[in-house]
C-alpha cells in the first residue's frame, strides 16, 4: 500500500482544495456544502485557515483529507478549523494522522493548547478526538423564534447601531477578555464575512446580523461580557422585534449570549456543537 505524504496546503492549487472539500462534505450530517469555487475563498476567510500551516494528506498524488489549520495567535492557541476525508480515503489512517501531525506542529510551537469545533452528533468525529485527548469545554448552541411569543416583556435598554470598525474593535478586546470566545464570533471570522453586516450594541452587548432577501436573519454573533446577560436579552428582543425569521447557527456559548435568547422567546433548532481543547 502507497504511503501517505503530508503536504501544505499551499502548495496545492485552489481549484484542487476546493473540489477536495466538497467531495470530503457531500455526505455531511448536516447537509452537503454548497459552495462555488469563487466562494471558497471567503470560506477559508472565515475559518481563519493558514494554508501553509494547514496540511494535505496525498496517497499517490491524489488528495484524500485535509486539516486546514486556523492560528489563534492574538490568544495563543491553534485552531482546527476544518479537518475532512474524502470517501475513498476513510479508514485509510488520513485523519488520524493529520490530527497527530496537527497536535505536534503546535506543540513544537511551543504552544499551551489546540482547540476546535464538532457536531454533537458527529460521533466518528468526537470518539477520533477523545482519542487524542480532546475534551469538551462548553456546548455551542443554534437558535431560532419560538412559534408562541416570548413569556416575559423585555428589559429596558437603549439599542444603538455601530459602525464596523467600532464593533471589531469592541469584539478584538472581547477576544482578549473572555476565555475560549468560540472563532466564528470574533472580529477576525466576521472580517471575511460577504454578507452585509449589521451591528447593535446595548452595555456590555453586541450583536452582528445580516439580512438578505430570501433568506432569514443570520445572527452571526452574539456576545455580553456581564454574565447575567441582560445586555444581550435587550438585543434578542430587538432582534425577534425587527425580524420575524431569524437563524442562529450553532456557535454560542449559553453563558456569553445563550440564555438571553432562551429568555427572549427563541429555542434550539436542533444541530448542535461542541468547543474542545486539548493541553500540550
Amino acid at each position: 500500500m502507497t504511503a501517505q505524504k503530508l503536504v501544505a496546503a499551499d502548495t496545492l492549487s485552489a481549484p484542487d482544495l476546493h473540489a477536495a472539500t466538497i467531495a470530503a462534505f457531500a455526505d455531511y450530517l448536516v447537509g452537503p456544502f454548497q459552495m462555488t469555487r469563487e466562494q471558497f475563498p471567503s470560506f477559508i476567510g472565515r475559518q481563519g485557515v493558514d494554508l501553509a500551516r494547514s496540511r494535505v494528506a496525498l496517497r499517490d498524488g491524489a488528495i484524500g483529507a485535509f486539516a486546514y489549520v486556523c492560528p489563534r495567535q492574538e490568544v495563543g492557541r491553534w485552531r482546527l478549523g476544518v479537518m475532512g476525508a474524502l470517501p475513498s480515503a476513510r479508514g485509510t489512517g488520513a485523519a488520524p494522522a493529520l490530527l497527530d501531525d496537527f497536535v505536534a506542529r503546535a506543540r513544537a510551537e511551543g504552544l499551551p493548547h489546540v482547540e476546535l469545533e464538532c457536531f454533537a452528533e458527529n460521533e466518528r468525529a468526537l470518539r477520533l478526538y477523545r482519542s487524542r485527548g480532546f475534551e469538551v469545554v462548553c456546548g455551542l448552541n443554534g437558535w431560532k423564534p419560538a412559534d408562541a411569543p416570548a413569556s416575559t416583556l423585555p428589559p429596558a435598554g437603549d439599542v444603538r447601531e455601530v459602525e464596523r470598525a467600532d464593533a471589531f474593535a469592541w469584539l478584538a478586546e472581547a477576544n482578549q477578555r473572555i476565555a475560549w470566545l468560540p472563532f466564528p464570533l470574533t472580529d477576525r471570522s466576521l472580517s471575511a464575512q460577504p454578507r452585509p453586516l449589521t451591528f447593535w450594541r446595548c452595555g456590555s452587548a453586541q450583536v452582528a446580523f445580516s439580512v438578505v432577501e430570501g433568506t432569514p436573519t443570520h445572527v452571526h454573533s452574539l456576545v455580553d461580557l456581564d454574565p447575567a446577560q441582560r445586555d444581550a436579552e435587550v438585543l434578542a428582543y430587538a432582534i425577534r422585534a425587527a425580524h420575524a425569521d431569524v437563524f442562529v447557527p450553532p456557535v454560542l456559548r449559553d453563558d456569553l449570549g445563550g440564555d438571553a435568547l432562551r429568555r427572549a422567546g427563541f429555542v434550539p433548532h436542533g444541530m448542535s456543537q461542541v468547543l474542545m481543547q486539548r493541553r500540550l
